[in-house]
């Protein structure tokens, strides 16, 4: 997959491509049917995306509420079979560009696509001022194609990335799954930490939270993903999402535990899928309490990854 950090003197060879358009936050199956009606036999594949996301753009200060960050969007699309991403920055030139503008310079002149595909609830221009149809309309007047796709509901309930953080706040990694069509993941470095895990006879591989929409506290059953190094590869395992109550104040991130797994992860690239909410987070009596805690959740997580 090309990727391509900018809309301005690009190659020919990396314009003319049929192009999906929105953020994109958790690829989720609504965005995955707007990248399907996207696809044409006779252009590339393109994904046009923002970074930072607007929201972050005008609201630096707000919590957190990304599903995935940029690298865990575009390993998704890769996998999903897109040619091209066109990660766009989403800056003070970007953002004061009129509907009118954006349609013209950016994707007419800048990408020269040949067809777009949006969601029916898409905006664009500054203030968000243009939507769906007019897109149409500055389409069918600069010479390229527009679809606009429904949204993907199930019943009354349209598959949303709203929706989605409202599962996984609540507990309910699986019903975020139904509406993803995948497991949510959270992406990253294996970076060094306290290392109170090897002292408690569970050593775990540690990672940032950081920017990403924190779900509920507390003990996940999770498939992991070793994407790189010599113990690349799937295995089981136990995590704990949180800020360690026993061990004081500290900073939200996943603590996960490896089945069956010896050597040194520093430094790799995890993908750990949360399957299941096993319990909250807890502040336990003393250690020994917390170790027998920690043996019943990996029987009762071992369990239910072996029924998958």
């Amino acid at each position: 997959m090309q990727v391509f950090h900018h809309w301005t003197g690009l190659d020919a060879n990396a314009r003319g491509a049929s192009v999906a358009m929105g953020n994109f936050d958790g690829l989720h199956l609504g965005h995955r049917a707007v990248i399907d009606m996207a696809r044409r036999p006779d252009a590339p594949l393109g994904v046009v995306t923002f970074e930072p996301h607007p929201r972050e753009y005008f609201a630096p200060d707000a919590p957190p509420f990304r599903l995935m960050n940029a690298q865990a969007r575009a390993h998704r699309l890769q996998v999903l079979g897109v040619d091209r991403l066109y990660e766009l920055p989403f800056d003070e030139t970007l953002s004061t560009l009129t509907a009118r503008a954006f349609a013209q310079q950016v994707l007419h002149i800048g990408l020269g696509i040949r067809h777009v595909v949006i969601g029916a609830d898409f905006c664009f221009g500054k203030g968000r001022t243009g939507t769906a149809a007019d897109l149409q309309a500055l389409g069918h007047e600069l010479g390229f194609d527009v679809t606009v796709a429904e949204l993907v509901a199930q019943g009354d309930d349209v598959f949303s990335s709203t929706a989605i953080r409202a599962a996984l706040t609540e507990g309910a990694p699986r019903r975020a799954a139904h509406m993803l069509g995948h497991w949510h993941r959270i992406e990253g470095p294996v970076l060094h930490g306290e290392k109170r895990g090897r002292d408690l006879g569970y050593p775990t591989a540690n990672m940032s939270i950081e920017g990403l929409h924190p779900p509920r506290f507390g003990v996940y059953a999770v498939l992991v993903d070793v994407m790189d190094g010599p113990h690349a590869g799937r295995y089981h395992g136990v995590a704990s999402m949180g800020v360690r109550p026993m061990f004081g104040v500290n900073t939200p991130n996943l603590e996960t535990f490896l089945f069956d797994f010896t050597g040194d992860l520093y430094g790799a690239r995890l993908s750990v899928a949360l399957v299941e909410h096993l319990r909250d987070e807890v502040a336990y009596a003393g250690v020994d309490k917390l170790i027998t805690q920690m043996d019943a959740d990996s029987l009762q997580a071992r369990a239910i990854l072996s029924a998958l």
